[in-house]
């Protein structure tokens, strides 16, 4: 995530959004802020995103799922659990997949297999992307947060984000990318394990410093014990 130099002023890496609603318009805020090239799309198609495209200026652009998918270094996916499907497999192989989703039963329909909490919502998009490398995070912040509440490394009471994850490698270039977004990380551990910052959990939605959210998280409850 590191491997252009901002002092040239040359566009670094390229971030490819799948969604581009509340979370993603933000993250990509924070990209183009510091640098990278986005691909922005949408199920409604570039069009819909022209005024994005505008307020963001030149490093970004535009596309379909699949340039998105394609063109992304780093894709992020960022839609309603319900559109998985639409989630391209090949352009993504090889690739780090930031997942931000979140299961509403209302909007997404009931999937049996979260509703008797015998997986979780990455690994649902880990399956869908056996050949990539996903990512839990973002998912439990306010998309308004992420603009605002990113402060420099070393700011006392830094707010912190946890991370869910399989590949090492990966959740690693997330701890960097969120320190350069101005958050700390905090390590969940596996995919297995994103249940515990899901909707109605302690670290959902609740600001905390990396302390808090260790805390937090330990005090995670399955919706079974609630």
């Amino acid at each position: 995530m590191t491997e252009n130099t901002e002092q040239t002023g040359a566009p670094r890496s390229t971030i490819g959004f799948i969604g581009s609603g509340h979370i993603g318009s933000q993250l990509a805020r924070l990209a183009v802020a510091r640098g990278y090239r986005v691909v922005l799309s949408n199920s409604r198609g570039p069009e819909s995103l022209q005024d994005l495209v505008g307020e963001l200026g030149g490093t970004a652009r535009a596309g379909t799922i699949e340039e998105a998918a394609t063109e992304g270094d780093v894709v992020v996916v960022t839609i309603p659990l319900k559109a998985l499907d639409a989630v391209p497999v090949e352009p993504l192989v090889g690739k780090l997949v930031i997942d931000t989703c979140n299961y509403y039963e209302y909007r997404d329909g009931r999937i049996a297999e979260l509703e008797d909490e015998s997986t979780t919502t990455s690994e649902l998009v880990q399956r869908r992307l056996p050949g990539s490398s996903v990512v839990k995070v973002f998912n439990n912040i306010l998309a308004s947060q992420l603009t605002t509440d990113g402060t420099p490394a070393g700011t006392p009471n830094r707010r912190a984000l946890p991370i869910a994850g399989d590949d090492s490698d990966a959740k690693q270039a997330v701890v960097e990318l969120l320190d350069e977004f101005g958050f700390d990380a905090v390590d969940a551990g596996p995919l297995a394990e994103g249940w515990r910052y899901q909707r109605d959990t302690p670290a959902y939605g609740t600001v905390h410093d990396a302390a808090g959210m260790h805390e937090a998280l330990g005090q995670a409850k399955r919706y079974a014990e609630m």
